[in-house]
């Protein structure tokens, strides 16, 4: 059995521990802010801009069967993306789209009618982005930035992105900044 770390990560927080690099603004939020289990790494990260569930623990052999792209764990986003997708746009994301570094897989995608998720802090201006659509987008792959680049590359730029699932785990009931520890059986 190993000690699994389930943790809503904010908006404008990094997916380490540590700032490396401290910019003209400060010192940005890290995953110290908000978990000071000692001896834990996460499985995988999500960019600075994005939110949602990352998974964290003191088991590496756990850590690399969730993040290494050959176990293949699917991951599910709740994606607000700019203007209102048509069924031609969803259609190339399920059959998979080429990007710079080759065809992505199909992915999983329904439209939904709102997220489900706690408002954004600071929230979308609205102004700048009167059309929005919440997608549920679920992939297998992990490339870099690979939902943001599929989105836009079907003429929908990706405005806010949480990640709510990866393989079994889910972020129900996590708030920003919130985790939660479970015991789990190791992967096969």
């Amino acid at each position: 059995m190993s000690t699994l770390y389930l943790l809503h990560k904010p908006y404008r927080m990094l997916s380490q521990f540590t700032d490396r690099e401290d910019g003209d603004r400060g010192p940005r939020a890290t995953l110290a802010d908000v978990i000071g289990v000692p001896g834990i790494y996460p499985a995988g990260r999500l960019d600075h801009d994005s939110e949602g569930l990352l998974l964290l623990s003191d088991d590496g052999e756990l850590i690399h069967r969730i993040s290494h792209p050959r176990h293949k764990q699917p991951k599910t986003y709740r994606v607000q993306v700019e203007g209102t997708p048509g069924e031609d746009a969803l259609q190339a994301l399920r059959a998979g789209v080429e990007l710079g570094d080759g065809m992505t897989l199909p992915a999983k995608v329904r439209r939904l009618a709102e997220s489900g998720l706690p408002e954004r802090d600071p929230p979308l201006d609205p102004r700048r982005h009167p059309v929005t659509t919440w997608l549920e987008l679920t992939i297998s792959e992990g490339r870099n930035r690979q939902v943001r680049r599929m989105t836009a590359h079907v003429g929908h730029p990706t405005l806010r992105l949480v990640r709510v699932a990866i393989g079994p785990w889910r972020l129900d009931g996590l708030a920003p900044g919130e985790w939660r520890r479970e015991t789990c059986t190791p992967l096969r």
